[in-house]
């Protein structure tokens, strides 16, 4: 007996300045169509129709148009930019549609026509700046791509880092897919940072890296370089001189849990042994996940019916359990900290207790808790970090 298709929309650039990671999140998405596809648990089959805006900011509100409109889907997976879910967000409102957004993200946003299943920043930013804090240094040197998710975790970053008298040393921007990053790496051999933090996307982060490695390394010099987004993939474009790179995720390839070998396996087994996920990939999964469990609970696709369903379900997915917060549609997810190795993997060297709660607008972060923190402080007065 054939099942009915639920039309559900993949919007992910295969081209353009980011396009290795618009690929990871369509493999990873099509791989956990296919699997719910072969599953008797699902009275339903998904039917995925791909959109590629490559990487032309403009285009996702257009080809968000289109699956809305022309196929009538009431369910999108994708972006992997700010800058674009910024350019569906009005679309998805207007119509009423459920966006399932994979990517971490800056967080100060809630949307009900948004699913958060990316990491807030109380989930990356906030445990990466307090280890540097903490163990390296109270002066950061931050470069970063110009757009709001660079422009808010500087601001979050800012925030920690003077509560703890410490100073941002400067902040240097590249348009998407700039690669002119020589006067950028010039200035901090120069002025010998202790600390860099690369909140650059895409192909410019691949060449600020070869480059910052080149350039310290003939100058003598050893600065730890930081990430929230680095990924294993990544590491293998940009080769050897990622390594060492001290990066905050909920996922690393290296997680210890049966679901995650178990998912590792499959993955390698569909896209051979050289092909690694990644984070915004297997959250791109894990959103397929949440979105088809939603809607066998639901019995619909009415996005009410499904975000209903959909909140407070536990998944135990590759990364730990998740599940999403109903009162911000943002998921609660286990933070982790590692250093990325000579073999383009991430060494865990951290990773909270238990999952914990987004905060997307860190009202619940106290500024001045201890290094025992777990991203969020319950009874901790308001933070100054909405201007």
């Amino acid at each position: 007996m054939t099942k009915p298709s639920i039309p559900v929309g993949i919007i992910c650039s295969q081209h353009g300045p980011y396009q290795a990671m618009g690929r990871e999140i369509l493999k990873s998405a099509m791989m956990a169509v296919d699997e719910i596809n072969e599953q008797d648990e699902f009275d339903f089959a998904i039917s995925a129709h791909v959109r590629d805006p490559r990487g032309i900011i403009s285009e996702y509100h257009t080809v968000c148009d289109d699956l809305i409109r022309n196929v009538g889907v009431e369910h999108i997976i994708g972006c992997y930019t700010s800058a674009s879910r910024k350019q569906v967000l009005p679309i998805v409102e207007r119509t009423d549609r459920l966006l399932w957004y994979p990517a971490r993200y800056e967080g100060f946003e809630c949307s009900d026509n948004v699913i958060y299943v990316g990491a807030s920043p109380n989930h990356n930013v906030l445990p990466l700046v307090r280890y540097v804090l903490d163990n390296l240094s109270r002066e950061i040197f931050c470069v970063g791509s110009n757009y709001v998710w660079t422009w808010e975790t500087n601001r979050v970053t800012r925030e920690l880092v003077t509560a703890a008298r410490g100073r941002i040393l400067a902040e240097r921007l590249l348009e998407l897919g700039e690669s002119a990053v020589t006067h950028i790496v010039d200035e901090i051999v120069r002025r010998r940072p202790p600390v860099v933090f690369n909140t650059l996307v895409g192909s410019s982060s691949y060449d600020f890296i070869r480059a910052f490695h080149a350039a310290t390394l003939a100058a003598g010099l050893d600065i730890p370089m930081l990430s929230c987004s680095l990924c294993e993939p990544e590491l293998k474009i940009a080769g050897p001189a990622s390594a060492g790179c001290i990066t905050s995720s909920a996922y690393f390839e290296s997680i210890r849990l049966p679901e995650n070998q178990a998912f590792v396996a499959r993955w390698k087994a569909r896209h051979g042994d050289h092909s690694i996920p990644s984070v915004d990939g297997q959250s791109a999964y894990v959103a397929v996940y949440l979105l088809a469990r939603a809607l066998q609970r639901a019995g619909t696709s009415d996005i009410g019916e499904v975000r209903r369903a959909a909140a407070g379900h536990r998944y135990n997915s590759p990364q730990g359990p998740v599940w999403i917060d109903g009162s911000n549609n943002h998921c609660v997810l286990t933070p982790r900290l590692a250093v990325s190795n000579a073999e383009g993997q991430f060494d865990i060297f951290w990773e909270a207790e238990a999952p914990v709660k987004p905060d997307p607008y860190l009202t619940q972060l106290d500024i001045a808790a201890s290094p025992a923190r777990d991203g969020t402080s319950p009874n901790a007065p308001h933070l100054r970090v909405v201007k």
